[in-house]
């Protein structure tokens, strides 16, 4: 059975202004869960993370946000806070 948050995405993914909309963000939110992936797997708080890289927990939150795109040097302060990596990799297009 479909929750209501679900049957009102679906409904609105309908439109195709709206899919395109939504589809042309995904790279941004893939970004947001890995940094809240590394976090969580570092048991970590946004305020642990944003003291270990000088910054504020509102920043950080921002980033895990998904609403903007970190730039390497970010991904890279991120990744050293939370003991991890930073991975680039360039995937072909599927048909």
């Amino acid at each position: 059975m479909m929750t209501e948050l679900s049957k009102l995405k679906a409904r609105l993914l309908a439109d195709p202004e709206t899919r395109a909309e939504y589809d042309a963000q995904a790279p941004e939110f893939a970004i947001a869960r890995e940094l809240i992936a590394a976090r969580v797997r570092a048991g970590l708080t946004q305020d642990e993370i944003a003291k270990r890289m000088h910054t504020t927990q509102s920043t950080v939150a921002r980033l895990e946000s998904g609403r903007t795109m970190p730039s390497m040097r970010t991904l890279t302060r991120y990744a050293e806070a939370t003991g991890s990596r930073t991975v680039i990799r360039l995937e072909a297009e599927t048909a």
